[in-house]
């Protein structure tokens, strides 16, 4: 049941247009929190952000996600205030950036500003579940949309997820979400959707959407995965965040195979190899 526009191989947002199709986009992480589950988060110092935002974009990345709010589970409720003083003095600093920045917020009065100042997509845990405002302000701005999908809220949302089926429910959530993106005014073009790995997910969830993103394709607009250094990795592996690369990878190279468009990731310059081999024996193989 394609609903988008799969025949687009472009994702327009901003004064950007992204490929699509050729080879899987990686989206690079920059965590602007002192709580990031990942550890590698970087607070209070612009200068060493904008760094490693070079060294992101140095080792591959098509996008900069940033982020000023920690969705971890259990993470704490911050205000706007104090999310933008996290990304705004950094979103600043990268004005010449040559990949378009995204930025990782739920709140109207962050991606005014983060627009404003040059961002041009906005990646929406709730997607656009705080309500119409946010979805006007991106649909006006001509920036793109990442509409993710979470069950409950980052400071509950693993205490017992649960599902009659997983796969069925994220998609039906995705689709209604996308339409209401068009309703308000965006283009198809402009929309990815996301199926929120380890977002109100258990370790089974998760694997069950990893192996039918193809379920997710069929709604006809791009797919973004994040995957790096989840639980459900530790969980498989046991091993700890700080040691999950190639477990990430694995997951990463295996999501390309289903179908993702673009992978959102921490080790930006091993998962640029992974996803070269990837798509190299799916293009083979297709």
């Amino acid at each position: 049941m394609t609903i988008g526009l799969q025949s687009s191989s472009v994702f327009r947002c901003g004064r950007f247009s992204l490929e699509l199709g050729r080879r899987t986009l990686i989206m690079g992480i920059l965590n602007l929190t002192p709580d990031s589950f990942s550890g590698d988060g970087i607070d209070g110092d612009p200068a060493r952000a904008v760094e490693r935002a070079n060294e992101l974009v140095a080792a591959g990345a098509d996008i900069l996600d940033i982020g000023g709010e920690s969705t971890r589970p259990g993470s704490a409720v911050i205000d706007a205030d104090l999310e933008l003083r996290r990304v705004m003095p950094v979103i600043e600093r990268l004005g010449d950036l040559p990949v378009p920045i995204s930025v990782d917020t739920r709140r109207v009065a962050v991606a005014r500003s983060a627009l404003a100042a040059g961002a041009a997509i906005i990646n929406d845990v709730t997607g656009l579940g705080e309500g119409p405002p946010l979805a006007s302000l991106i649909a006006g701005s001509g920036a793109g949309v990442v509409l993710m999908h979470m069950q409950g809220t980052p400071q509950d949302m693993q205490r017992d997820p649960h599902y009659e089926d997983v796969v069925g429910e994220v998609a039906t959530f995705l689709a209604a979400r996308a339409r209401a993106a068009c309703q308000a005014g965006m283009a198809p073009d402009r929309i990815v959707l996301d199926p929120g790995i380890g977002f109100g997910k258990t370790a089974e969830h998760n694997l069950a959407l990893l192996a039918h993103l193809d379920a997710l394709k069929e709604l006809g607009y791009p797919v973004l995965v994040g995957t790096s250094r989840k639980s459900f990795i530790g969980q498989i592996t046991g091993q700890q965040v700080g040691s999950r690369v190639a477990g990430s990878l694995a997951s990463v190279a295996l999501a390309v195979a289903r179908g993702a468009d673009i992978v959102r990731v921490h080790d930006v310059h091993e998962t640029r190899q992974a996803v070269a081999i990837a798509d190299a024996i799916v293009r083979e193989a297709r």
